[in-house]
């Protein structure tokens, strides 16, 4: 039995560029309810994850200020309770996500958790791929990312559907 519901489709939302979070002309998608995290909730994330080729896993929340990757792409994979979070910068949106959803954020996506359950747990994952990144928005940061942003390879695969998913549909340059 998948983890995984058939046919899940994605939100997608591409956000403007505000100055300071570049953000990416390709969709931030999210998927809404789509793993059931079952007994093992990290677990079941990282292998779905994992079976599609996203790796350097990690497992803890989201960070409580603005930032964003400008040399990887993320995926966000939420095992356990819910949380708000900024995504898109100052100027995106504010989502509610809770477990068994699933963020993907192209380069340049900014985010922000803004509140959390005491029991929220993410785990989080990268495409093959220089290492993870970490950028505050100020103008020296966003003028560097402008330029690395577009280097980032489109993965091969969605962390969730694999390599029919919506991600390898959605994300051209």
């Amino acid at each position: 039995m998948s983890a995984v519901k058939a046919g899940a489709e994605p939100l997608a939302i591409v956000f403007e560029d505000d100055g300071l979070v570049p953000n990416n002309p390709m969709p931030f998608l999210v998927y809404k309810g789509t793993v059931d995290v079952g007994k093992n909730p990290e677990a079941t994330i990282e292998q779905l994850f994992g079976k599609h080729g996203w790796g350097a896993m990690w497992r803890n929340g989201v960070y409580d200020f603005p930032h964003y990757h400008a040399t990887v792409h993320e995926v966000l994979g939420v095992a356990r309770g819910s949380a708000r979070v900024q995504f898109g910068g100052e100027h995106g949106r504010a989502l509610e996500i809770t477990a068994g959803d699933v963020a993907i954020l192209p380069a340049g996506t900014g985010h922000q958790c803004l509140s959390a359950s005491d029991d929220f747990s993410v785990v989080g994952a990268y495409p093959p791929g220089p290492p993870m990144d970490l950028q505050r928005p100020t103008p020296e940061n966003y003028v560097k990312a402008l330029k690395t942003i577009p280097l980032v390879a489109i993965p091969a695969t969605d962390p969730v559907m694999g390599k029919d998913g919506p991600l390898v549909r959605l994300w051209k340059r």
